[in-house]
């Protein structure tokens, strides 16, 4: 990335994450700065989604919701010697969409001992451009009712039809500015939330319903954000990975910082552990 565009983004990043401005940040601005941070990037698999599952997994595409009438297709992956009732875990892709790298990554986090789903906010598609994931993303954001409905069937589908015992949700970039939104859309429903970066809530009011343990991991600042959970109560553990940038630890891109990601990986594992296997 050029130098002029990667310091245009990173501030325009800093802003959204941190929450610098007296009003929130329009949508427009948010996916200016998703468009700048992703600026000749394509979504080739990261080391993210290349490394294999712990423990062999059987993934298998699946109809986990119906919205205005159309069934909506995700991808259910959990371990092979599956004993009784698991975890369950949503799993929110990138701004890229549901892809390969994705279904990969939701396997290796099966590979722990989870039953993963993962959603769909693009009713299909999957981009693989930077204009086209920009449009897609534009989309969902415009249709948020939809996007709703969708993760609210998605937890339905892992707990009511699944039976699994509890349910978390892991989101990336885009992913996981949705992966809190579920969180405040499902307070008391939702068991933990795993945020990579992605566009976070000051508003402590909104903050305050959250009733689950929180983990998010930036490679920018993100004070405000910080503050504001501590404020409204929440269990929150916030890392901050310094220059790492936006992305650092997605399935799909040319972003991948090795050290953010590993360490990361890591720690999201330990904190699933201790909320989840003990449900």
């Amino acid at each position: 990335m050029r130098p002029a565009i990667r310091a245009f983004s990173m501030s325009l990043l800093v802003s959204v994450s941190a929450g610098l401005s007296a009003a929130p940040m329009s949508d427009q601005a948010y996916m200016a700065s998703m468009a700048a941070m992703h600026a000749g990037d394509t979504p080739v698999p990261s080391p993210v989604a290349v490394e294999p599952p712990t423990q062999p997994v059987n993934g298998r595409e699946v109809v986990y919701a119906t919205v205005d009438g159309k069934p909506l297709r995700g991808y259910l992956t959990k371990p092979v010697d599956t004993k009784g009732r698991l975890p369950g875990i949503i799993a929110i892709h990138e701004w890229w969409g549901l892809n390969d790298n994705i279904r990969r990554t939701a396997d290796r986090i099966a590979g722990e001992g989870y039953e993963v789903l993962a959603v769909d906010l693009y009713n299909g598609q999957a981009a693989t451009t930077p204009d086209e994931a920009g449009r897609l993303m534009k989309a969902a954001m415009d249709d948020t009712k939809t996007v709703d409905e969708n993760l609210k069937q998605a937890y339905a589908f892992l707990h009511d039809h699944e039976q699994d015992r509890g349910v978390a949700v892991v989101g990336w970039c885009f992913g996981g500015g949705w992966a809190l939104q579920t969180g405040l859309l499902l307070p008391d429903k939702i068991a933990a939330v795993v945020m990579y970066y992605g566009r976070p809530v000051t508003d402590v009011a909104q903050l305050h319903t959250l009733q689950m343990s929180l983990i998010g991991f930036f490679g920018d600042m993100v004070h405000d954000f910080e503050a504001a959970l501590r404020k409204a109560g929440v269990d929150e553990e916030i890392h901050i990975y310094p220059n790492a940038g936006h992305a650092f630890a997605n399935p799909s891109g040319r972003n991948y910082q090795a050290d953010a990601a590993k360490d990361s990986w890591q720690r999201m594992i330990k904190f699933l552990h201790q909320r989840m296997q003990k449900m």
